[in-house]
């Protein structure tokens, strides 16, 4: 049976596809877990804190990429869009590019729904004359906008690099599934993290004050919290490593003993340095994100980065399909 989470009177059943995830990533080999469930209300509140990190340096430099870049988007896209954003938007990037484009509207796009109603609030407030239409789907398939927006030309804004996050051919089909939402015409606005030294990357995803740390383990508790888990999180340690072969960042949750548990009875069990796969963080070359766009059916039209080429932001067109170049 689902756990039931009761607050101030409100009933919850755990969502069928996380159970899904989790149950199936445990009996798997290797055990993996996809890391869209790390962004419960707790898991998104880390996530934000590991922003503001000194050794993130994402989210300092697509920053800056966007504010020296947004104005001439602003000149490519036209005004009138309505923005659309898959994840919902952070307080520093999204303003940026709202100031700039003059939007119709804004949809912020989150699996996270209490998250996504704060920062809806927050971003309504500060553009009071801005029609806010926050939508709680999982953007990795297509969605059907409000219908207030569908006449409006759109632009998609993906910042983060968080297409990094899925495998080549799962980021494919997600580009493609945005293709579907936004329609033909529209435009994406995307960052992607390049690749660098190893030192610096590893860095970034293993920060002194262990942030990252408790991102991950977050998981385990949010298991445990909704899925009756009795898994022993302290047995569990934070592992970040760089996978060269395939250009990634990858996150691990490390058992430090050999442990059993069960979750919503079933029972599992894992040795000593056995672990969960939770999260990829790809890295493009420099002309591997413009590839990976137009596989999945967008035509890059601008490209910025910082001046040392850490990061890009790149623009993008759905233009209609074509038989030959």
């Amino acid at each position: 049976m689902l756990k039931q989470e009761i607050e101030d009177g409100d009933v919850t059943l755990a969502d069928p596809a996380f159970r899904a995830d989790v149950l199936n990533g445990f009996a798997s080999r290797p055990r993996a877990i996809p890391a869209r469930w790390f962004y419960d209300r707790r898991g998104s509140e880390l996530f934000e804190a590991i922003t503001e990190l000194p050794e993130y340096y994402p989210t300092r430099t697509e920053t800056e990429i966007l504010r020296g870049a947004c104005a001439e988007v602003a000149a490519l896209a036209g005004k009138g869009r309505a923005v659309v954003e898959f994840g919902s938007g952070s307080s520093t990037k999204t303003p940026i590019l709202l100031r700039s484009v003059e939007p119709a509207a804004y949809v912020p796009i989150d699996i996270s729904g209490d998250f996504l109603r704060e920062s809806s609030a927050g971003l309504a407030a500060a553009f009071p004359g801005l029609p806010v239409l926050p939508v709680e789907a999982d953007f990795l398939r297509p969605i059907d906008l409000p219908g207030s927006v569908a006449p409006l030309p759109k632009l998609g804004f993906f910042p983060g690099s968080t297409i990094g996050n899925m495998i080549p051919h799962s980021s494919v089909d997600l580009l493609r599934a945005m293709k579907v939402s936004l329609g033909e015409g529209s435009m994406l606005l995307i960052g992607m993290d390049r690749i660098k030294d190893e030192r610096t990357l590893v860095a970034a995803y293993d920060d002194a004050a262990g942030v990252t740390a408790a991102f991950n383990l977050n998981l385990l508790e949010r298991i445990n919290r909704e899925l009756d888990g009795t898994i022993p999180v302290d047995a569990f340690r934070h592992r970040a490593i760089w996978n060269d072969d395939r250009a990634r960042i990858e996150m691990h949750l490390e058992a430090r003993e050999d442990i059993a548990f069960t979750i919503e009875d079933r029972p599992f069990d894992m040795v000593a340095g056995e672990t969960i796969h939770t999260e990829n963080s790809h890295k493009y070359g420099q002309r591997d994100g413009r590839i990976l766009l137009r596989a999945g059916g967008w035509t890059p039209i601008a490209e910025w980065t910082d001046p040392d080429g850490n990061f890009a932001v790149i623009l993008a067109e759905a233009q209609p399909a074509r038989r030959a170049p």
